[in-house]
């Protein structure tokens, strides 16, 4: 955002002390915003646009990256589950949305146990933070049931068979798949492992209305907004959409994988 500012305020052949003047703001204000030490409001960012003239471009450029700004901090100020109620918040404004995942259960997929081992198994957090996450991450699910909203997500077989805890647990996992994929507004699909890939999967993404991607990271969630990514995300979800299970052959591919599993608890307890 400073870096930001400070580019539109020298293009427009202002000091920080004009630009002070123009929007109407304390001169430390813009100091503090260039530098990185201040996240400004709405209202002043309107000022500054206004006082800098910038055309809707310029102004949607600052609006875009100040949700984003905002939305980071609240993860960051609230921990995990402060991540999980910005991505709450996100999914409840979305009306479509399309994930793609090739190592893990998309969120919004995910039973109480898988969620609660998705965001703690080989970290290093709080337990009561991480319960607390779980539990807005499944209270979130509830817009999954919203008919008006539109659902598709893209699984690679391998995301499916990788199992955190126990093979009992995916026994349930794989249930609440074949449940979710019945719903009309759902579309589902998983790439088996016998046909060959249209690339490679490097990491997961999910979609909101055609305009964000989030990308799953080991740190954190990486916010895109470019259209050239995005488009190139929308290339990667069609490209294994293409070679991906539905309906009665998905069914039989999650009851192949339940068996699998099924076969692995003797040598789990045992």
């Amino acid at each position: 955002m400073g870096e930001l500012l400070r580019r539109l305020r020298r293009d427009s052949g202002l000091t920080g002390k004009e630009l002070a003047a123009r929007a109407q703001v304390a001169q430390p204000t813009i100091s503090r915003i260039e530098t990185g030490q201040l996240l400004p409001t709405p209202d002043t960012v309107e000022r500054l646009s206004a006082a800098l003239e910038l055309d809707e471009s310029g102004r949607a450029e600052l609006d875009v990256l100040l949700v984003r700004l905002r939305d980071e901090v609240s993860r960051l100020k609230g921990g995990l589950a402060g991540r999980e109620a910005a991505n709450a918040t996100r999914l409840r404004s979305a009306r479509r949305v399309v994930a793609f995942q090739s190592a893990m259960i998309p969120a919004l997929l995910q039973t109480a146990e898988y969620a609660r081992l998705a965001l703690a198994l080989g970290r290093d957090v709080d337990e009561g933070d991480a319960a607390k996450a779980a539990a807005v991450r499944l209270e979130a699910q509830a817009v999954l049931f919203d008919s008006e909203r539109e659902f598709s997500f893209i699984l690679t077989e391998g995301a499916v068979r990788t199992w955190p805890g126990s093979p009992t647990l995916m026994i349930a996992q794989l249930d609440r798949l074949a449940q979710v994929a019945t719903l009309a507004h759902v579309r589902l699909g998983v790439v088996p492992w016998t046909v060959e890939a249209p690339c490679f999967p490097l990491h997961g993404f999910t979609i909101f209305d055609g305009s964000t991607s989030i990308v799953d990271s080991l740190t954190g969630d990486l916010t895109l907004t470019d259209p050239e990514e995005i488009g190139m995300h929308v290339e990667t979800f069609e490209a294994f959409g293409s070679v991906a299970v539905y309906g009665e052959a998905l069914r039989s591919l999650l009851a192949d994988l339940a068996g699998d599993f099924r076969s692995l608890m003797s040598r789990y307890t045992s």
